[in-house]
């Protein structure tokens, strides 16, 4: 029987890309999506929220109104996990990423705000909610810098790579 994806039988390698190599293919894979999964806890348990997101770097942003469960969790522990992922079509295409850190709420006139907001895409919102364009949102803005990414992409295995690879943040 033929098959599409030799590469792909076998033992996976365990090769590590260079970090320059896997930080490309992780800001490759943060700007082509922009959909996530973000999980929090709270006295309920764990919530999986898909949320709409922007990045800078290895930074996700997201709006949220401030009332939401994931806001409230997010006020009670800041520890969260961020999911992304690509649309899979099959074995060789998947390609994901699991971003772990701390979100920090910020609004207009705090620290790093004016950083961080010019990344996010508020216009087509508000066009598409006949909002006007003058009055930008004032709600939070919410950062979550990656301390660490465990990185997952099939298609290295056929350059005899790993296809979970692991990124943390250079302490500054």
């Amino acid at each position: 029987m033929p098959v599409t994806n030799p590469w792909l039988a076998g033992p996976a390698p365990t090769a590590r890309l260079d970090r320059d190599r896997l930080e490309e293919r992780i800001l490759h894979l943060l700007s082509s999506q922009n959909m996530c999964v973000l999980a929090t806890a709270g006295p309920d348990g764990p919530l999986a929220t898909p949320v709409r997101y922007f990045h800078l770097d290895f930074t996700v942003l997201f709006t949220a109104a401030a009332d939401s469960p994931k806001m409230r969790n997010i006020a009670a522990d800041p520890r969260v996990s961020v999911g992304i992922f690509a649309p899979l079509v099959g074995q060789a295409s998947s390609r994901g990423a699991q971003l772990f850190g701390r979100a920090r709420v910020r609004y207009p006139g705090d620290a790093d705000f004016d950083h961080h907001w010019p990344a996010v895409r508020w216009q087509s919102d508000h066009v598409e909610r006949s909002r006007s364009l003058d009055e930008p949102p004032t709600g939070p803005l919410v950062a979550v810098e990656a301390e660490r990414i465990v990185y997952t992409e099939h298609w290295l295995r056929r350059d005899g790579y790993a296809p979970r690879q692991f990124w943390r943040r250079v302490p500054r």
